[in-house]
């Protein structure tokens, strides 16, 4: 196993998040979360942890550094551990641990499966909020060094230039029709033979690769040891291959291929994951959100995200610990990094109302959901991502969050309700006050701006208004005031605005294409 990290643990500053709206159902939904949330800290071996809840009480490499980095704003003990676990218990040749539970007192770490890979670009973001330690930093460069190496040694197993996954468990798809046949787990260095349909040329795997390779060249940036071009050329490699390979453009979606290469031809969330890798071109995403997401036969049901398209001969709306179909808690954790990654802020909104209104009407925090119901699929209370998920749509949508350098204002229009949102960081207090169609951001009691509402402001750690992103669903007339200066626009869908020598302009604009409309092939 991987030696441990020598981390002032002692230094981490104190965080925590004060909410307060007269909106009482989303007041009782936070609340909730906030108590809920709580009962997901465990203590292991050496590591005070927080766990993905439910009937899961211990740490997966899929949910839980991408976890902890969201608990980050309450608890960045948590926060740090939940990356260090796997960082100190990767195997010597680079692979890291699928699962890390505790057996007969002891930690025990799994590697009969990879169990997706959201761990580089968390792990990068709790870097930022410990005062840049740099022995963490270059602890988490070799890590990722050494597991991009492993899968490419490994993973390609038919030379091809696209990596696979071997089992179920390595994408996390429990039971999902779409896999049938395949082995749950798979602990060799040598592919499965005569099973299914495996081994499967993988988008998501390729997502894994992609991502610790961009993660990769922001750290080599920021230890200036050179290799940050070569990072990104790496990343863009694998980029090229899934465009090229993977990508149907005649059906504007990624599709595995099978142990024959042969296409799999199942239309599958997979597409958004990768985007959460940051695995598609801006025309991809474009194309698949616009296309399939927004998609009411497809993806965009009434409860929204299907792990499979509900139009697929494979759909199976199955109640229960399954990926054939029902919409995941933690498909909407991983849906507003894959949105942001490619300026979807819009998107983001329409999810957010669906799955705090939801939440709030049931006040469960349940695995899956009907798609056609929106009913929760009711078993054990507490599942850590639809709780974390809760907290993050409400962060973006009403309240605070912060980016490394940057500090995002979510101004969301909010009826006649009234709201305070103050996320505390070390010495740092960040404000967001709503009241009357108007919200103010203050840091350190020193306001940075006041706009109104129906956009989201993006400033520097100090106050300096960098960006405001449209976030509704409708173009916004904006009205704003930075440093006793006024500034008026209209700003669309997914547009995003800049200030600079006293004038406001639009920068930069995506596609926003909801509703649905039927488009030409």
């Amino acid at each position: 196993m991987s030696k441990s990290v020598d981390i002032g643990k002692a230094s981490l500053p104190a965080t925590d998040v004060v909410f307060r709206t007269d909106h009482c159902a989303l007041q009782q939904l936070f609340d909730r979360c906030e108590d809920m949330a709580k009962k997901n800290l465990q203590t292991f071996p050496g590591y005070r942890v927080l766990v993905e809840g439910s009937y899961y009480p211990n740490v997966w490499l899929e949910t839980q550094p991408m976890g902890g980095e969201m608990y980050a704003k309450r608890n960045m003990e948590a926060a740090l551990n939940n990356q260090l676990i796997f960082m100190e218990n990767q195997r010597e040749d680079g692979r890291m641990p699928g699962m890390i539970s505790v057996l007969d007192g002891k930690l025990h770490a799994d590697f009969a499966w990879f169990q997706g890979y959201c761990f580089p670009g968390p792990a990068l973001n709790v870097y930022y909020w410990m005062k840049k330690d740099r022995a963490y930093l270059e602890r988490l460069y070799d890590v990722l060094e050494r597991f991009d190496a492993y899968l490419w040694k490994n993973r390609d197993s038919d030379g091809d230039g696209c990596l696979e996954t071997w089992c179920v468990y390595d994408t996390g798809e429990d039971h999902s029709t779409r896999l049938a046949g395949a082995p749950y787990m798979w602990d060799g260095e040598t592919p499965p033979s005569g099973i299914g349909q495996v081994p499967y040329e993988s988008m998501d795997v390729m997502g894994y690769s992609c991502h610790g390779r961009e993660v990769l060249s922001l750290i080599a940036w920021e230890l200036g040891n050179g290799e940050a071009p070569h990072w990104r050329a790496k990343a863009e490699e694998v980029r090229t291959k899934i465009a090229s390979y993977l990508w149907r453009p005649d059906k504007y979606a990624c599709y595995d291929r099978d142990c024959n290469n042969e296409f799999m031809d199942v239309l599958v969330h997979n597409n958004l994951r990768v985007m959460y890798f940051g695995g598609f071109s801006q025309a991809m995403a474009d194309e698949f959100i616009g296309r399939h997401l927004l998609n009411p036969a497809e993806f965009w049901t009434p409860m929204p995200l299907p792990s499979i398209a509900a139009n697929d001969p494979l759909f199976r709306n199955i109640a229960s610990n399954d990926w054939s179909g029902q919409p995941e808690s933690l498909t909407y954790q991983r849906a507003i990094q894959a949105l942001e990654n490619y300026g979807h802020y819009a998107e983001i909104t329409l999810l957010g109302n669906i799955y705090l209104s939801v939440l709030a009407k049931h006040s469960f925090f349940p695995q899956q959901f009907d798609p056609f119901t929106a009913e929760p699929s009711k078993a054990k209370d507490g599942y850590g991502p639809a709780i974390l998920s809760a907290l993050e749509y409400l962060s973006r949508l009403y309240g605070v969050h912060l980016c490394k350098d940057r500090v995002y204002w979510g101004g969301l229009r909010d009826a006649d309700y009234e709201r305070s949102y103050t996320q505390q960081w070390g010495e740092d207090r960040f404000v967001l006050e709503s009241k009357n169609g108007m919200f103010t951001g203050s840091i350190n009691g020193k306001q940075a701006f006041g706009a109104s509402n129906g956009v989201t402001v993006v400033t520097g750690l100090r106050g300096q208004v960098l960006e405001i992103i449209g976030i509704e669903a409708a173009a916004v007339d904006v009205d704003m005031i930075i440093e006793g200066q006024s500034y008026r626009f209209t700003i669309k869908p997914n547009e995003v605005y800049a200030i600079d020598s006293g004038s406001a302009f639009s920068k930069r604009q995506v596609a926003f294409d909801y509703p649905f409309e039927v488009k030409n092939q």
